[in-house]
């Protein structure tokens, strides 16, 4: 296994390092994603069409979206 690291700026933005980009053929412009699992991050690139879809589906989501929601079902 290789290990890579990349240090945060001020603003907290990290650079990819190159061969972590050549694995995941990464390009700018690219959309990525941190999947959290426990105290594991895992980096992936999105595929353009999930980003669609979830834009698609997300005006439709709304059905518990309230405060009162929020906390009826905190403890779910």
């Amino acid at each position: 296994m290789e290990t890579v690291a990349s240090k945060l700026t001020k603003k907290y933005q990290a650079t990819i390092p190159e061969s972590v980009r050549r694995v995941l053929q990464l390009k700018a412009g690219d959309t990525i994603a941190f999947e959290i699992e426990g105290d594991e991050i895992y980096l992936r690139k999105v595929n353009p069409t999930d980003v669609a879809f979830h834009q698609s589906l997300q005006a439709t989501l709304t059905e518990w979206a309230s405060k009162a929601d929020d906390e009826a079902y905190r403890d779910l």
